[in-house]
């Protein structure tokens, strides 16, 4: 079986310039966050509080923490001012309550909004329609302390190339057209897609920044 190392470089060797890589390390022991570190991967994504909160001192200080779960608004105390990207901002509400937090704490939080175009209903986000119109309304223009970096979504969960493709590429016209609406809305710049099974075809989308665990980790230890 090949090393967490050989497999970082593998997909490594995959992705264009210009395309960042962030290891899903969620239900993975810290060791192996360890030999990614040592094989220079420096961002990780999780999806849990808590194991975030318990991961973080165990991991040199330039690591760059990524919050790529659903954020519940009582746990986000425990996430401003700790990541340094908030990939999963799923509803204006928590957009509101990211912002009053940090600007009370001091600082600038760097967040992705997350985008619904999925066919399962259980998945977060915003749909695009409500998204263009909220961006439209200039309603970043009332963020105090959040800096709003580009999108986060996620294709169906299917077998079906046409499908995930089509929905990369919904993702990517929505962001497109954002950038249009407001281009004055500056730092947006970051497209999310892609997953260990899908990242090439988010890639080919326009994705700048692919979310791989199991690719690098192996299956996760629940």
């Amino acid at each position: 079986m090949s090393s967490i190392a050989e497999r970082l470089d593998s997909i490594r060797s995959t992705l264009p310039a210009g395309v960042d890589l962030v290891a899903v390390s969620k239900f993975h022991p810290v060791v192996a966050l360890q030999e990614a570190y040592a094989a220079g991967q420096r961002i990780f994504g999780e999806s849990r509080v808590q194991e975030l909160v318990e991961k973080i001192p165990n991991m040199p200080s330039d690591t760059r923490w990524h919050f790529i779960g659903h954020l519940q608004t009582n746990k986000l105390k425990q996430v401003i001012g700790r990541v340094a990207l908030i990939e999963s901002v799923d509803s204006l509400r928590l957009l509101e309550m990211i912002d009053e937090l940090s600007e009370k704490r001091g600082v600038v939080s760097r967040v992705l909004i997350q985008l619904h175009v999925a066919r399962e209903e259980t998945k977060f986000g915003f749909y695009p329609e409500e998204l263009l119109e909220w961006f439209e309304n200039r309603g970043f223009e009332n963020l105090k302390a959040t800096h709003i970096c580009g999108l986060m979504g996620m294709a169906t969960n299917t077998d079906d190339t046409e499908r995930i493709s089509a929905d990369f590429a919904r993702i990517a016209g929505t962001y497109r057209k954002i950038k249009e609406i407001a281009p004055d809305l500056r730092g947006f710049d970051t497209l999310s897609m892609g997953m260990s099974d899908d990242y090439p075809l988010a890639v080919a989308q326009g994705s700048t920044l692919v979310r791989v665990g199991t690719a690098i980790f192996g299956q996760r230890e629940y």
